[in-house]
């Protein structure tokens, strides 16, 4: 009953855009930080951004810094991220995660989502 479910991605164009969902149900988003973490084939996941549950901790990583933003939504329970100006090396499965603290660390995240495809390519 407890679960994320990400949704958004997809095959597009260097420097091109996506928009990724994070839907909760089962407990609410508004009471935990909720990271986006990514794993490319052969590549270990890397946390990759995290927003608290005030919206007054927001942290990414360099290589998407500028061209990620997350944002959330309480009243439909779900958390975004919007990806603009895509390079191929963003190409990777990304996935939500749910967890108590502010941390880029994927050990303190308790729930997570099943992931999404992007894939940034010509």
């Amino acid at each position: 009953q407890v679960q994320l479910v990400e949704s958004g991605g997809g095959l597009v164009q260097p420097g091109g855009s996506l928009r990724l969902s994070c839907a909760a149900s089962g407990f609410s988003l508004a009471n935990y930080v909720i990271g986006w973490f990514r794993q490319a084939p052969g590549q270990e996941r890397e946390g990759i951004n995290f927003i608290n549950n005030r919206d007054n901790d927001i942290y990414y990583i360099d290589s998407v810094k500028g061209r990620f933003t997350v944002s959330r939504d309480n009243a439909e329970n779900t958390v975004y991220l919007q990806m603009n100006s895509l390079k191929p090396e963003d190409t990777a499965v990304y996935y939500c995660a749910a967890g108590p603290v502010a941390t880029i660390l994927s050990d303190y995240y308790a729930v997570w989502g099943q992931g999404t495809q992007v894939t940034v390519s010509s």
